[in-house]
């Protein structure tokens, strides 16, 4: 037998090694996976903390690919290639492993922000447009590391990327000219993913993300709207998440001539205070007041002023509290009139009879 294997081509005996180092570093990567990551990914997952899951899932997907990638640097050697074709294929595994990081990098960057981008909105809000720039800028990064790895300089290459963006700007006017209105939206803060805000287009909904195009707005039917976040940026908003969620609720209501207006106060007063107390959507420690305005042609007119906690649901408070307060104007004798028109009429050629 060991005859047999000495009379083997020497290309064969490279071969069989060099595919049993890379099985039996592929294999050494399979147990570290197995016993260290294993062991830190449920040490992970006993934390509070979200960030170290990610970083757990990162070495289980590197550590495979870096594995695979030194045992084809090792082999190399074995093979008395010519110093340029060693050369060429040390540097192009050098460029294979940092891609692969990059790009697990960059997913990584990616799931981080829309993990944490919440908890930050001020300073990093969470959307589609800061995500990929994220990813962008660690993509950047490791390939200016590909790039000086493989001796090129890149102060030449950045200086005609300058030259030619130009170009590129010129072409892509209204493109970038999104990009840059989303990137204003983003960081100004006046419409944050979340919010539910009213365009003076009449479109009203919550936003839901801001692209590096468009800006999606989802209506109370469930449709969503595509705005240009040019056109947006532009546009007069009513975000009614600012400077906090909570709003007014006004309802118009008119009484009888006839009525106590210092009861009517009283009875809508204790009504309104009962549903922000028991109504999901209402403010509890909101005092409910009433203020007269107007002498109507059939009724007093007064507008009753209550608080919900977002702009949603400020038609559950209004429902209920018309419903309830309806059933106690009943109880109390307050009458709600109904609109009343005084016609005068006449005989042909007779003067108009006023009494």
């Amino acid at each position: 037998m060991t005859e047999q294997w000495n009379q083997l081509p020497v290309w064969v005996d490279r071969l069989i090694w060099s595919i049993a180092v890379v099985l039996i570093l592929w294999l050494f990567s399979q147990l570290i996976l197995r016993t260290v990551v294993r062991r830190l990914g449920l040490w992970a997952s006993r934390t509070a903390w979200k960030w170290d899951d990610l970083v757990v899932d990162a070495f289980q997907r590197t550590i495979p690919v870096l594995s695979l990638f030194l045992g084809f640097y090792i082999v190399i050697g074995w093979w008395h290639l010519s110093d340029g074709t060693t050369q060429l294929l040390n540097r192009i595994i050098y460029v294979l492993a940092c891609l692969s990081v990059t790009l697990i990098c960059a997913g990584m960057v990616g799931k981080l922000m829309r993990l944490y981008g919440g908890q930050f909105q001020h300073a990093l809000p969470a959307t589609s447009l800061t995500e990929i720039l994220g990813k962008i800028i660690i993509v950047a990064v490791g390939s200016m590391m590909v790039l000086h790895g493989l001796g090129i300089s890149v102060t030449p290459l950045l200086t005609a990327m300058g030259v030619g963006g130009l170009a590129v700007a010129l072409a892509l006017q209204d493109t970038l000219s999104n990009l840059f209105a989303g990137l204003y939206l983003t960081m100004a803060g006046n419409v944050r993913v979340g919010d539910y805000i009213k365009i003076e287009s009449g479109h009203e909904g919550y936003v839901t993300d801001i692209g590096w195009r468009e800006t999606k707005i989802r209506m109370l039917p469930n449709n969503e709207i595509l705005v240009p976040n040019k056109k947006l940026s532009e546009a007069t908003i009513t975000n009614y998440y600012l400077p906090d969620r909570e709003l007014a609720v006004t309802v118009e209501i008119g009484v009888d001539y006839d009525s106590d207006l210092e009861k009517v106060e009283r009875v809508t007063s204790e009504v309104g205070r009962q549903v922000m107390q028991t109504v999901s959507g209402g403010v509890p420690s909101f005092e409910p007041f009433i203020r007269y305005h107007t002498f109507g042609n059939s009724s007093v007119n007064f507008t009753v002023i209550l608080r919900a906690k977002e702009f949603v649901d400020q038609y559950l408070v209004k429902h209920e509290f018309v419903k309830r307060l309806h059933q106690r104007y009943q109880r109390e004798g307050i009458v709600i009139p109904f609109p009343i028109q005084t016609v005068f009429t006449r005989s042909p050629g007779s003067p108009p009879n006023l009494s």
